[in-house]
């Protein structure tokens, strides 16, 4: 073994002896950097948990589908809302003319909601979401599988009959342990017959999937009033097709609207894209913020372990003088006060990573929010973290190394 391989060993040696010979005072110094660590681990875990998620299964629309709306789905001030509300409704006969006119459109359907209270017998579902749907809006955006029974026909939609597709949860609520298919629920005051059970999705963000009814939208608009704004959704046969298509009802809509060259849209498009960039938006928000504070905390830290480091130079000041009187260099001293400093704020980072996770893991159990443990975060927290400590560990390490082994040695500390 090389000589310099020895005085680290040593110095390795002697910084873990002093710290245990402190564990309050270690723990204690520990605190600012373990809390700094755990809120990034904790942060990372659960937004890169939500990227997975979002990207897997909030896509409300397919790669090749999008819907017209009358508001933007997302409306920041109550001017733009304001300002939204006067605008026309979408109705079906523009749906009809989407799909006379648009060469690029393969699908052109329509829907629109409201919740109800849903019953069958003594059992009632409350707050169930009520879609309005045409024949052909299983087959766009997120495409609707069915457990059992079938979907709406065209003649449905025509005739407008009183005939529903129901969730799964519904399903279950409405009818444990029975086959739900031609009976008849009420739908607020409607009777309706079930002819589809849809397949269960489970639940987004806490939030259910499968706590819906379908019926056709001219039965939704015959009840619930045709005076109402619609979602026009298309679908097209590919994501190049898509933005043709867009360019293309765009101009029908403007045309049929008569809006002028100086005139905006008075219609929103939405994609999976729309939800992915407000997601990103929304949570970059949040992380950033988790990072600034975390950063303080971990400064907090590092500037607790310089005070913590410079009163144990002062104890020490004998027994650095004893070891440069033995032949230690300025050198060792001032990796022996690095090492020890680096191990603290090491050790911090270690116990953040663990906790920050075991958090995360908390936060998942209790609240639906996914959480993913990112390899990249757990080696930058590490690193991160030691930095700290040789950062605030230079200035202590540094003092120690300059003192004056005589002076040192008749030091009473």
């Amino acid at each position: 073994m090389r000589k310099g391989s020895i005085y680290l060993h040593e110095s390795l040696s002697m910084a873990l002896t002093s710290l245990r010979a402190n564990k309050l005072r270690t723990f204690l110094t520990l605190l600012g950097v373990i809390i700094g660590v755990l809120t990034i681990i904790a942060v990372v875990s659960v937004i890169q948990g939500l990227n997975n998620y979002v990207y897997t299964k909030m896509s409300f629309y397919g790669a090749n589908d999008f819907s017209v709306t009358k508001f933007s789905p997302f409306i920041s001030t109550i001017k733009e809302f304001t300002e939204q509300m006067k605008r026309k409704d979408l109705t079906m006969n523009e749906v009809r003319l989407l799909r006379e006119r648009c060469r690029s459109c393969e699908l052109v359907g329509a829907s629109a909601s409201t919740t109800q209270t849903v019953k069958y017998g003594r059992q009632m579902v409350k707050d169930v979401s009520i879609s309005g749907v045409t024949a052909v809006d299983h087959l766009i955006g997120s495409v609707l599988e069915l457990e059992a029974g079938r979907h709406f026909l065209q003649d449905d939609e025509d005739r407008s009959r009183f005939v529903c597709i129901i969730g799964a949860e519904v399903a279950e609520k409405l009818f444990p342990g029975l086959n739900p298919l031609g009976r008849w629920i009420k739908v607020g005051n409607q009777n309706f017959e079930v002819v589809g059970v849809g397949k269960k999705k489970g639940k987004i963000l806490g939030f259910s999937q499968d706590n819906y009814v379908r019926i056709p939208i001219s039965t939704f608009l015959k009840i619930y009033g045709s005076r109402r704004t619609i979602s026009i959704n298309i679908h097209t046969s590919s994501p190049e097709a898509m933005e043709k298509a867009m360019e293309e009802v765009r101009t029908i809509l403007r045309s049929a609207r008569k809006r002028t060259f100086k005139q905006p849209d008075d219609f929103a498009f939405q994609t999976s894209e729309t939800f992915i960039q407000f997601y990103k938006s929304a949570t970059s928000g949040i992380y950033f913020a988790m990072i600034a504070i975390s950063s303080i905390a971990l400064l907090v830290g590092g500037i607790v372990i310089m005070n913590i480091m410079l009163v144990s130079v002062t104890e020490r000041t004998k027994e650095i003088g004893i070891r440069m009187a033995i032949g230690a260099r300025r050198k060792d001293i001032l990796i022996q006060f690095l090492i020890e400093s680096a191990i603290l704020s090491g050790l911090g980072g270690l116990l953040g990573i663990i906790i920050g996770y075991l958090i995360a893991r908390i936060i998942t159990a209790t609240t639906s929010l996914p959480s993913k443990i990112d390899p990249v975060s757990v080696i930058v927290a590490i690193l991160m973290s030691t930095m700290v400590g040789l950062f605030f560990g230079l200035y202590p390490a540094n003092r120690a190394a300059k003192l004056n082994p005589v002076e040192a040695l008749r030091s009473e500390q």
